[in-house]
């Protein structure tokens, strides 16, 4: 694959090789990244029971409940990209880190104090755009400093989110016992102004990009890679896998709370239990990928969700559901870091570039999963997770078509 010029055989630069001695030689930043992540997940995985507390409060329909969860991740995917070039770009990446605890902590402080429909959908889309910073800069520099073991090095990181999603919608559910979803959401954001604090100390041990800037040259090399039919097959298939996830998370906490009559925290209990095993399964299924390859886990993954979520559409009680619910979101959430491992095989270089890619196409895209979803609840919310096991299907499908390691020119 050619990314840098005319050949694959020349020698990089030596500001190229120094700073990839530098990330190599440095600290290990696994575990403040992991913490960090968890803290920057907090708020936005808090929204997944904030909306459904909103909606009672607004009066919504299920279509509406979906487009906000769509306007919030579309504020992500925005600055993905943009996230990804300038962690390429920038030396001080450190700072730029810092400064997306700031933004989240604004942001749905913010967001708290929204009059109404839709300046709380703007709020978060633009709350959830400095969430989105995070990801493409601390993964990209994760997976320079451990090439030869990516899906575990993002798995570890992915505890830090998957936890946060565990235990936000846990605590904002008890939260809501006890007072309205304006203070919940305000409380939510302590997290990430505490460690916008202790970032002043982290942000120096960040390394500077493993290579030069990004040229012009390079986006056009890299845009080429990823529009052709490889490139595209893969495109789907991370797009069909993302979709299927934000279908189900998007109206679980709805349907358990309108369909089987549960509260808003026991509701929240069932929707981190959920995420639970997925989260603590990402590592181990990552380093598994690492061995044998990412077709299999993508593949037996999506099989696993496709059966169980047709399982939630046909569930007669709370209890059935919610374990077919485990069954789903495990499967799902566990392979996650095999997903993003792929795009970065695929490409080979420019690693924070690729990742801000592949997450904004699963923020991006994969959104329109939940206004699917919710366009189908309005007419029975069971049918959301028929459509969550037909996108798994499809993923299947696109698994086998998809390539899983670079091409050569």
């Amino acid at each position: 694959m050619l990314l840098r010029g005319a050949t694959t055989s020349a020698m990089p630069p030596p500001a190229d090789i120094a700073a990839d001695a530098a990330r190599r030689s440095g600290p290990s930043l696994l575990l403040p990244f992991t913490i960090g992540h968890f803290a920057n997940d907090w708020a936005p995985t808090a929204v997944w029971l904030i909306v459904p507390a909103v909606a009672v409060t607004m009066n919504l329909s299920p279509a509406e409940v979906g487009l906000l969860f769509t306007i919030h991740s579309t504020g992500s995917a925005l600055a993905f990209l943009p996230a990804g070039v300038l962690a390429d770009r920038v030396a001080n990446r450190g700072r730029l880190l810092q400064m997306t605890f700031w933004w989240v902590a604004v942001g749905y402080a913010l967001a708290a104090f929204a009059p109404g429909y839709w300046s709380f959908a703007l709020l978060l889309a633009l709350a959830g755009a400095g969430d989105a910073m995070w990801h493409p800069i601390a993964t990209g520099v994760l997976v320079q400093q451990a090439p030869e073991n990516r899906a575990q090095a993002l798995g570890i990181h992915a505890i830090g989110g998957s936890l946060a999603a565990v235990l936000a919608p846990l605590s904002v559910g008890f939260l809501l016992l006890f007072m309205d979803w304006r203070h919940a959401l305000l409380i939510t954001v302590i997290p990430a102004a505490i460690m916008g604090l202790v970032f002043l100390r982290i942000a120096k041990h960040v390394p500077p990009p493993a290579q030069s800037s990004l040229s012009p040259v390079d986006a056009i090399a890299l845009w080429r890679v990823w529009m052709r039919p490889a490139g595209l097959a893969l495109i789907v298939m991370i797009s069909a896998y993302s979709m299927a996830m934000m279908a189900l998370l998007a109206m679980t906490p709805l349907f358990l709370q309108t369909v089987h009559g549960l509260s808003p925290l026991v509701s929240g209990m069932a929707f981190s239990l959920m995420l639970l095993f997925g989260a603590l399964l990402q590592p181990l299924i990552g380093k598994f990928s690492d061995k044998i390859g990412r077709r299999p886990v993508v593949v037996t993954g999506n099989l696993i969700a496709m059966v169980a979520a047709v399982a939630i559409a046909l569930a007669s009680g709370p209890g059935f559901a919610i374990a077919a619910m485990v069954v789903t979101a495990t499967a799902l959430v566990a392979i996650r870091s095999v997903v993003l491992a792929s795009a970065v095989d695929y490409s080979g270089k420019r690693e924070a570039t690729t990742l801000g890619f592949t997450f904004a196409v699963m923020d991006g895209v994969g959104a329109l999963g939940a206004v699917a979803a919710g366009a189908l609840g309005n007419v029975d919310l069971r049918y959301a997770f028929i459509l969550a096991g037909c996108l798994c299907a499809f993923t299947v499908v696109m698994a086998f078509v998809a390539p899983y390691t670079k091409e050569q020119e």
